[in-house]
């Protein structure tokens, strides 16, 4: 018997003693299936099997999607998400050193193959509008390059940009045509290259990935057209070409650039002078561009060189003075018959840098203001195309 109570199965109460209720006799414990089933009830899934029940015999797909939804992992959940789109920026391709690789040109599909990694940043489409080299291009193309950008902009308002390939030598005067008479607040990005496909350290699938950035950026917009190249942004207006084989050959002298494209597109000011959407130039209303010809001022010019233009039917003449503007030899001979023959004469400075004042009242000698000589054509050439009067022309000048 000791045996038995030394183990401690059972220990009898005292013979003595009463045992008394303390309050209401307490439930016995839970089981394990008890706590197993109320511990299910409480779990999400648990209620979304009830939800599915009950949804099953309406739309036992969408039973299928809570299901997955729920269960899912995390990265899988988020790799579900729509990703945002790209931007999209469009190409027309001219031709140029871009493009001028041994043997024949690139054409518009192989430049944007070109680029790696591009499909991940933009997405890109474009068109041959040509592939000549920039100084092949007539007036007439420049027109019809500018309606079409219009007229794609125009039909497509998702498009976020557009860019354009030329060749560096008249770069700029495309860009600043293009800057002029794009009426859309959207940018147009010119672009060229130095060195050609086929020549080591060709610069052109750099210049072409920047351009289409710059282009698909928002921070762009109001900006006009811009030239970029050698991780640079400049102005169509202010911009010129300096040098005739370096890499950073493109500058905006004194004004300095607009912006850079290293890992991001940074904008550092913007232009103020009128352009663009604000533009009065309608290219759809322009049958042709009128002549204006560039004559350089040098010691001892003669003036017939200013008759001869006019005489051969050019409608302005822009003066590429020395210094502030100063002619020599007959050059003012000349100036005075072609105003007189009805012609408009406007001076500018051949030393790439400084302002011409215009002119006043029904004057037709007009100040080029900062203008390149170059510039200053393309602005006289579109300001004949659109009026006649003095007044008109000589605030074209002080606006654009």
């Amino acid at each position: 018997m000791a045996s038995f109570f030394q183990r401690g199965d059972f220990v009898p109460a005292a013979p003595s003693l009463r045992v008394r209720s303390r309050g209401p006799r307490r439930p016995a414990p839970l089981s394990r299936l008890t706590r197993a089933a109320r511990s299910l009830l409480d779990t999400s899934l648990f209620r979304l099997i009830l939800v599915a029940i009950v949804v099953a015999a309406v739309s036992p797909d969408r039973v299928t999607q809570l299901v997955r939804a729920q269960t899912a992992p995390p990265q899988q959940a988020q790799a579900q998400a729509p990703a945002a789109p790209l931007p999209r920026v469009y190409l027309f391709a001219t031709g140029g050193t871009i493009s001028n690789k041994t043997g024949g040109r690139l054409t518009v599909d192989e430049l944007i193959q070109s680029v790696p990694g591009l499909d991940r940043r933009v997405k890109a489409e474009g068109e041959q509008f040509l592939n000549v080299a920039s100084g092949a291009i007539t007036m007439e193309q420049w027109l019809a390059l500018s309606r079409k950008i219009n007229e794609k902009f125009k039909k497509d308002a998702d498009l976020a940009g557009i860019v354009v390939t030329s060749g560096t030598d008249t770069l700029e005067e495309l860009a600043y045509f293009l800057h002029l008479t794009v009426r859309d607040t959207r940018p147009v990005v010119v672009v060229g290259s130095m060195r050609n496909p086929s020549t080591t350290g060709y610069e052109g699938v750099a210049n072409l990935e920047d351009a289409f950035v710059v282009a698909a950026d928002p921070a762009a917009k109001d900006m006009g057209t811009l030239v970029v190249l050698n991780d640079e942004i400049n102005s169509a207006r202010e911009v010129t070409k300096t040098d005739a084989r370096a890499l950073d050959t493109f500058s905006s002298h004194d004004y300095g650039i607009l912006g850079t494209v290293y890992d991001r597109v940074q904008i550092l000011r913007k232009p103020v002078r009128r352009h663009s959407a604000k533009s009065e130039f309608d290219v759809e209303k322009i049958e042709a561009l009128p002549r204006v010809d560039v004559i350089l001022t040098y010691q001892g010019a003669p003036g017939d060189l200013i008759k001869a233009a006019v005489d051969n039917g050019a409608k302005g003449v822009v003066i590429a003075g020395a210094g502030a503007g100063a002619i020599s030899g007959t050059q003012g001979e000349g100036m005075t018959y072609a105003t007189e023959k009805g012609a408009f004469v406007v001076t500018t400075t051949r030393t790439g840098q400084g302002s011409i004042p215009g002119g006043r009242g029904a004057s037709r000698r007009v100040g080029g203001d900062d203008l390149q000589p170059v510039k200053a054509r393309i602005l006289l050439m579109l300001a004949l195309a659109t009026t006649s009067e003095p007044a008109d022309v000589q605030r074209m000048f002080r606006e654009y």
